[in-house]
């Protein structure tokens, strides 16, 4: 698995990793039940400190997108999360919340923020 991590970014290791997971999952090239990197053996890899990926990790699992398995390892999860639409968006609310602010600030047009949004939802196969 390939993640590239910016150190200065200004964002969270531990949210880059969360985020590329996921994004790798909703794109297909992790499917339900691969096996995923140790937190040591990926930590090692991206060359940061393992309560960091542990802290991904962790948010990960609560959140039903991987599972870890006692003494057996971490999986990707069931792809269908049961939560009630109310959860997905009050998940989803600082995500466009950030996308709002950001397009405003570039005077970006909605209609062209939502085109953005449906273009990047294509490409992950129409998922929606």
């Amino acid at each position: 698995m390939l993640l590239h991590i910016n150190t200065s970014s200004g964002f969270p290791v531990y949210l880059q990793i969360e985020s590329q997971m996921k994004q790798a999952i909703a794109a297909g090239a992790l499917q339900q039940d691969s096996a995923l990197p140790s937190v040591r053996k990926l930590a090692a890899q991206l060359r940061i400190n393992p309560n960091t990926v542990a802290k991904a990790y962790q948010n990960l699992e609560r959140e039903g997108v991987i599972r870890t398995v006692p003494g057996g390892g971490t999986y990707v999860a069931d792809s269908s999360p049961g939560l009630l639409k109310s959860e997905k968006v009050r998940r989803l609310r600082p995500v466009a919340r950030q996308l709002a602010v950001e397009s405003t600030q570039l005077r970006l047009a909605a209609g062209d923020v939502v085109k953005l949004v449906e273009d990047e939802l294509d490409g992950l196969g129409g998922k929606r």
